[in-house]
């Protein structure tokens, strides 16, 4: 079953276009692992300077190995610097059911 990891982040005011380079030039950090089944960033339109990243891995084992890999400890200590507070939920996937939009709006 498919591995879930959500990430709340709380961004510095003023700091959110860093914050979404930052990501975005690191993301490979994630998406490169062999476990990665991808990542998605979102922010919230409700709070303010609020995102959410969400990525899915192959099982918990091998995210908890992602998790100590120097790949991921240098791409997280580069978004340190934009973060006020957050908070991390890790969760497994129990089922996902598609919509009938799947495949044609993008």
């Amino acid at each position: 079953m498919t591995f879930r990891v959500m990430l709340r982040m709380e961004i510095e005011p003023g700091r959110e276009g860093d914050f979404e380079r930052a990501w975005r030039a690191g993301s490979d950090a994630v998406t490169g692992h062999p476990a990665s089944l991808g990542q998605s960033l979102s922010r919230a339109t409700t709070e303010d300077s609020t995102y959410y990243i969400v990525s899915d891995w192959l099982d918990e084992a091998r995210f908890r190995e992602f998790e100590d890999s120097p790949a991921h400890l240098e791409h997280r200590a580069k978004l340190h610097p934009f973060r006020r507070g957050g908070s991390f939920h890790p969760m497994e996937m129990v089922a996902h059911i598609e919509g009938r939009a799947v495949g044609r709006a993008r």
